[in-house]
């Protein structure tokens, strides 16, 4: 029996991981089992252990993108349908990738020809960063970076507006009207996957619709290498104890001391995930822009022992990122025991797909 496969792309900060979550649970209450595909360049990522809280299945393929671990994707499709007979997997590829339909999309169509049922490929947009780069701007971005953010915008089959309860509904529009402007091929359509709004709609195109990968992009590996080169990638885990410790006033300390010492040297905020377990619990920090309120999920109660894995992408020296990490944990953990489980810091390497279809398969 075929299943499905959803592609969720989209730049860092754009609100994927929410999307999943989200997706996952309004599909599951429709009776369908869900697989969930996380990647990134490293393992410990907060995004697996957040997911896999959800009660589906969760693979996570790490160590380099899809595109460039394609029998990594392969393997962890193949894992979920047998383990948890997924009838929809939902893949969320790193943040930084672009060129999908030429990497993923057509590889999946020509070798699982039956097996699979590929949803457009949808790119999540976060509308600050989106009305910048329509203005022609950088959004805050090394211009390679922008140049990856673009190329995303066009291979989209479809382009999800995302976080739209922070926009006015006259902003939402015009943007949309933009958006369609300039991506005419491209389905569009607005999110705001915390509150529900735009969910049902977009679940809609995306469990029923198999036109998949329709653009296949020009793009200069050189200028795209350089787009992720420039982003400084840290995965990191520790074990924490302490008597009684107020564990969400910690999370939030550590968060709001990255946001500070990030922003006075001048270092753009990708994303900066944080999630703190304890037992049956556990809450969830992110920050995705350098002036923006971070944002807390969940709760964990007092307790003397949690364990917290800590993901960062800013626009910075790998060797920077981890000063700077290692700078605010010793300030915001003092009289906290600290046991580094793992961890971390890198600068990606320059993609070198699997494989890379010049045309499309039918």
């Amino acid at each position: 029996m075929s299943c499905r496969l959803i592609l969720v792309g989209g730049f860092l900060g754009a609100g994927k991981t929410t999307l999943l979550w989200e997706a996952a649970k309004q599909l599951s209450s429709r009776g369908l089992k869900v697989g969930l595909i996380t990647n990134d360049q490293a393992p410990d990522l907060v995004d697996t252990s957040l997911l896999s809280r959800l009660g589906v299945g969760v693979s996570e393929v790490s160590g380099s993108c899809f595109c460039c671990n394609f029998k990594g994707l392969l393997r962890a499709m193949a894992e979920l349908k047998e383990n948890f007979a997924a009838d929809i997997l939902i893949a969320e590829p790193v943040g930084s990738c672009t060129d999908l339909a030429a990497t993923i999309i057509q590889p999946l169509k020509d070798q699982l020809k039956g097996e699979l049922k590929i949803s457009p490929l949808t790119v999540l947009a976060d509308p600050f960063k989106l009305t910048e780069i329509l203005a022609g701007k950088t959004a805050g971005l090394h211009d390679s970076a922008a140049y990856i953010y673009r190329k995303q915008l066009e291979e989209a089959d479809l382009i999800a507006i995302s976080k739209t309860d922070l926009f006015t509904m006259k902003m939402v529009s015009d943007l949309v009207a933009q958006v369609k402007r300039e991506f005419p091929a491209a389905l569009v359509c607005t999110l705001s996957a915390e509150r529900g709004f735009g969910l049902d709609a977009w679940l809609d195109v995306v469990t029923n619709k198999t036109d998949a990968g329709n653009k296949l992009l020009k793009v200069d590996y050189d200028r795209y290498a350089e787009g992720e080169a420039v982003l400084g990638w840290l995965n990191a885990r520790f074990s924490l104890r302490a008597p009684n410790a107020d564990w969400r006033g910690l999370a939030t300390k550590i968060i709001a001391g990255l946001q500070q010492s990030l922003g006075e040297r001048n270092a753009p905020i990708g994303h900066v995930k944080l999630i703190l377990e304890s037992g049956s619990q556990a809450l969830f920090a992110n920050l995705t822009e350098s002036e923006q309120e971070p944002r807390i999920r969940g709760t964990v109660a007092q307790s003397s022992a949690a364990a917290m894995t800590l993901n960062a992408r800013v626009q910075t020296a790998p060797e920077q990122l981890q000063q700077i990490v290692r700078e605010t944990l010793a300030n915001e953990l003092r009289g906290i025991d600290v046991t580094e489980e793992s961890l971390s810091c890198l600068q990606p390497g320059r993609p070198e797909p699997t494989f890379r279809y010049a045309s499309q398969v039918a």
